[in-house]
């Protein structure tokens, strides 16, 4: 029997996506994270299958999320990079484009994003109402999603505002607020099958947690780290961070509440009886940050790897993922497969028996998930830009690694090259000892993209980087 024909023999399942916010490798206890805890998400890894090599769609926000929704990746995908709207919001994705909340509404699913979007602002086409979604709440412009006391959140195409969050008052939190909506949405639909787009904006900067658990971590990661922001409200009000006297203390209170959401969801689909029949998969859209007063180098926050929010190193890309099915999923597995986000919309194609696009660049894991290896497909290599900074490009072939920084600046740039067998820190640049493998990958980095006429990937563009 075919790992298919295997998820058909029952009801299609419900399907709960978590997708932290700057989450880093090493920030889950189950991932080796050793100064605090993560117990809610650990007890998600006992009971299900934890991987070691999975990688975000991209280093920042957007195009990683437009990754993950198209099933591309980023030299194919329609948003690559951070392109910012103003007065609020970021380039759309076009109304042509297939998403995986269209394709989960094509299968019958009721489909909710609650948290932040990032693909086009308010009323676009790229607006997630326009985008597959029955109903969002939450920050529409990942810019503004640097507030986590924000004076509005959109309920669909509706602003709400928040009165008490006025004159940048710290009095409603606005993950709390986004975190209710999400579990209303769950037990509204406990009878079809749905699917939960649940994109938390914690621990992005700024750092900010609500007063209770800064207590309960006040004083217990010193020396503190103090930062300096911003005090200008044109500035605040267009997304600059906020000062953080406590940053380590804020950054453990942020991820404590996010690992106890993850609970409380965890809970809410047992106490409503279709645990058995509901998927729940929890990664980061990317590696740690460094910004807002945010410390990875004190908590270790990408692990053994090199790297951190914007690298193309392993730090930058590779990050947690757990998935949670029960019946399914073996209970306290692991797995070295290499995914990537662009491999979920077509894993979910299999499991929910709709055609995925031809045009795609993912590979299902359904196989991987349900036991079944030896059927498993895998991809001759992953593919990774990067617009700021110069330029970056990556690709992972096999147990190769190769990077190549300032491609705008320098498009003969020398590319490194790493053996992830043997140095996952991506410390050792062997490519002056592998001249064939370099050779390989300079073709693959010329043959792995498509033009863009809004990422063009060229001097002009990264010339207008802000």
């Amino acid at each position: 029997m075919s790992s298919i024909e295997n998820v058909n023999r029952v009801s299609k399942p419900n399907i709960i996506y978590i997708l932290a916010d700057d989450l880093g490798y090493g920030d889950l206890s189950s991932y080796g994270q050793q100064k605090f805890s993560t117990p809610n998400i650990d007890k998600l890894a006992t009971q299900g299958m934890l991987f070691t090599q999975h990688y975000s769609g991209s280093t920042v926000c957007a195009p990683s999320r437009s990754a993950l929704l198209t099933g591309m990746h980023t030299g194919h995908t329609v948003v690559r990079g951070n392109k910012e709207i103003q007065p609020e919001g970021q380039y759309p994705i076009p109304d042509a484009t297939y998403t995986m909340a269209e394709a989960m509404k094509k299968a019958g699913y009721v489909t909710g994003a609650f948290g932040k979007w990032g693909l086009g602002f308010p009323g676009s086409e790229g607006d997630p109402i326009n985008q597959g979604f029955d109903t969002f709440f939450g920050y529409n412009c990942q810019r503004l999603g640097h507030k986590y006391y924000p004076d509005h959140l959109w309920s669909n195409k509706d602003s709400i505002v928040i009165k008490e969050n006025k004159n940048f008052a710290n009095a409603v939190y606005a993950p709390s607020v986004i975190h209710d909506k999400t579990l209303e949405f769950i037990e509204q639909n406990k009878d079809k099958p749905f699917f939960a787009y649940v994109a938390s904006i914690i621990p992005h900067a700024e750092l900010a947690a609500p007063e209770e658990l800064m207590k309960k971590y006040r004083n217990k990661f010193l020396p503190e780290k103090k930062f300096i922001g911003s005090n200008f409200p044109a500035e605040l009000n267009n997304g600059a961070y906020k000062s953080q006297d406590e940053s380590h203390a804020a950054f453990v209170a942020m991820i404590d509440l996010l690992d106890q959401q993850v609970g409380e969801i965890m809970k809410k689909v047992d106490e409503l009886g279709i645990a058995d029949n509901t998927i729940i998969i929890f990664t980061s859209d990317n590696g740690p940050h460094t910004e807002g007063g945010a410390d990875p180098k004190y908590f270790d926050s990408n692990g053994p790897l090199k790297g951190t929010k914007r690298d193309l190193y392993e730090g930058g890309i590779r990050v947690p993922m757990i998935v949670k099915w029960p019946g399914k999923v073996k209970e306290g597995s692991k797995s070295d497969h290499i995914s990537a986000f662009w491999d979920v919309f077509p894993t979910f194609a299999d499991i929910i028996e709709v055609d995925k696009p031809k045009n795609i660049d993912g590979i299902s894991f359904l196989p991987e998930i349900l036991g079944d290896s030896k059927n498993q497909k895998e991809h001759e290599y992953l593919y990774w830009e990067f617009h700021e900074k110069g330029g970056r490009q990556a690709v992972r072939m096999g147990d190769w690694k190769a990077v190549k920084y300032n491609v705008l600046k320098n498009p003969k740039a020398p590319l490194e090259l790493y053996d992830l067998t043997k140095d996952i820190g991506e410390k050792n640049n062997v490519a002056a000892q592998h001249p064939e493998i370099v050779s390989k990958m300079e073709a693959i980095l010329k043959e792995a993209r498509t033009p863009s006429d809004v990422f063009t990937f060229s001097q002009e563009t990264f010339l207008n980087v802000d």
